[in-house]
């Protein structure tokens, strides 16, 4: 066995403890679902001494679990494709028309970039109340926008390793800027604008913050704000608290397990032609 192999099973090895421990955390969460509250507060960490799958119809009977579905889905789907639709238009120029004016946009949304979201709050929710965007799905939506400028920077570090010939081309041919964009630059954005996609649902599909500062109705909650609700609505009843967790991430895991090659592809593709 050569030196490179031992490594290699060296760090398999090592990854096994520390899966476990990672693991461990959901192994609690799904064991508890299938538990009475005293099976539940007695044992938490052994297997139930009865399965019961009553948890999981109580959530569906108790809890508006599949209209906050329909308003995750709803504010995940738009937002997601109104950020990669504008951050890969405001790369496009700032790569192939790189001019004074270009370069000081990519350095003002750089700036915004560098200013987290947390000190921002205050003079935002201002800012929404005073549009009358507060307690709107639309709103909401709109604020999720601001997830373009991350998106702008990765496209327009992916954007820098498509050959200009090929948009200087397609003008010599008699296509204009939208066209170019549309029929020739994003079809070639396409490994990195389904990157774009995972890291954008994955963020909005289980952020906690937003929704919970802007979105006040009962009937407009996303799915996490069901879970938050659901600690004082079930007087912290772990085993039904921890199953409507289970089926807030269900969705989200399938995606990102079926997407999983993606982000890889999309990654390593940038790193090869960069």
């Amino acid at each position: 066995m050569t030196n490179s192999n031992k490594r290699i099973w060296i760090l398999d090895i090592l990854m096994i403890p520390a899966g476990v421990i990672a693991f461990f955390p959901f192994y609690l969460i799904i064991i508890n679902t299938f538990k009475t509250m005293q099976d539940a507060a007695k044992k938490p960490m052994a297997f139930p001494s009865k399965w019961i799958f009553s948890n999981y119809v109580q959530v569906f009977e108790e809890t508006s679990i599949l209209r906050s579905f329909g308003n995750s889905l709803t504010i995940t789907f738009f937002s997601v494709s109104l950020i990669v639709i504008i951050g890969a238009m405001g790369a496009y120029p700032v790569v192939f028309n790189a001019n004074r004016l270009t370069r000081f946009a990519m350095l003002y949304l750089l700036a915004g970039f560098m200013i987290p979201f947390q000190a921002t709050l205050i003079p935002l929710f201002q800012l929404m109340s005073g549009l009358q965007l507060v307690d709107k799905i639309y709103g909401l939506i709109i604020l999720y926008m601001s997830g373009s400028v991350f998106v702008f920077f990765l496209m327009m570090g992916y954007m820098k390793t498509i050959p200009k010939e090929l948009s200087e081309a397609a003008v010599i041919d008699g296509c204009n800027v939208w066209g170019i964009f549309w029929r020739i630059i994003f079809p070639l954005l396409k490994p990195i604008t389904i990157t774009s996609v995972i890291f954008q649902t994955m963020w909005i599909w289980n952020d906690f913050l937003a929704p919970m500062l802007f979105l006040n109705s009962s009937s407009k909650s996303t799915l996490v704000l069901e879970i938050y609700k659901a600690k004082g609505e079930f007087t912290v009843n772990w085993p039904m608290f921890m199953t409507l967790t289970i089926i807030t991430l269900v969705p989200i895991f399938i995606f990102f397990i079926v997407m999983q090659k993606h982000i890889v592809r999309g990654i390593a593709a940038g790193a090869v032609k960069g």
